[in-house]
């Protein structure tokens, strides 16, 4: 996925659509840039019902604990599993193949109300 045809979660999370219609949900390059190197994570299960704007995991570098947000509501239908033994795969490719989550978005759950990539960015050059 292109940065560019993505929202974001003024958190740091991005979210996008995939072929299928699930929302694919991951951490930006700026959030790995401020962590630096990674440590840890943890993710939910598959079944697993998400809450936008509420925790669903969390990342750890050697500077701090972050707790990951959902930039949407509805059920986790895929993990990204092979992250938590291989953190590198977030700063290779955090808009690919660094991708966290997949969700199957609930009823009347949309993308509105999320950053588009300019006004994104923006937030990230004014921090």
């Amino acid at each position: 996925m292109k940065p560019e045809e993505l929202k974001y979660n003024a958190s740091h999370e991005w979210v996008g659509l995939d072929s299928d219609g699930l929302a694919v949900i991951g951490i930006t390059d700026f959030a790995l840039e401020q962590l630096t190197d990674l440590v840890y994570m943890a993710l939910p299960e598959v079944g697993a019902q998400v809450t936008a704007g509420e925790e669903f995991g969390e990342v750890e570098s050697v500077k701090a604990v972050s707790p990951l947000y959902s930039p949407v509501s509805g059920e986790v239908v895929e993990v990204h599993s092979e992250l938590v033994e291989s953190l590198e795969k977030l700063g290779d490719d955090p808009f690919g193949n660094g991708w966290i989550i997949k969700v199957k978005l609930a009823d009347g759950a949309s993308l509105d109300g999320l950053l588009d990539h300019d006004s994104y960015r923006k937030q990230c050059s004014d921090a």
